[in-house]
């Protein structure tokens, strides 16, 4: 199985978005996947759904941080390459879905109650969200 339908199988059993693709990265950088559960949940909804960056970007670059981010303060290598990476995650998964902002991939500001209703009516979060879960994991799993 990969960690694209690991993520999706996460995120269709009711985690958020950001937490799916972080969790099933963070057991092999040594983190419990339960911790990186709490750690993103509040990532999810385009960052509680106040319609920002996409939950499911923000757990790849959590993971991408988590693997090459820097420990000690003079390693600016390490910073560099993470952001390195991290630019590269945003223009794939941008180049696949022309955004990271959450309100503009989902077509609804997640912000406002009822357009948040109203984007759950439609079935966004079981269509559209789901795909997204997993291209990220995907994106990310190609270039850790």
């Amino acid at each position: 199985m990969t960690k694209s339908d690991e993520a999706y199988q996460c995120f269709m059993s009711r985690f958020t978005c950001s937490a799916a693709v972080f969790s099933v990265f963070s057991e092999d950088l040594n983190l419990d996947p339960d911790m990186a559960k709490k750690i993103a949940c509040g990532f999810g909804a385009g960052i509680s759904n106040t319609g920002n960056i996409c939950g499911a970007v923000s757990g790849a670059v959590m993971v991408i941080g988590l693997k090459y981010g820097k420990t000690e303060a003079s390693n600016d290598a390490a910073t560099e390459k993470t952001r390195t990476l991290v630019r590269q995650f945003i223009e794939e998964f941008t180049k696949k879905h022309g955004s990271i902002c959450c309100t503009n991939l989902l077509g609804y500001d997640l912000s406002d109650p009822e357009t948040y209703a109203a984007a759950k009516t439609s079935g966004l979060f079981t269509t559209r969200c789901p795909l997204l879960v997993k291209d990220a994991a995907d994106i990310l799993e190609r270039i850790l």
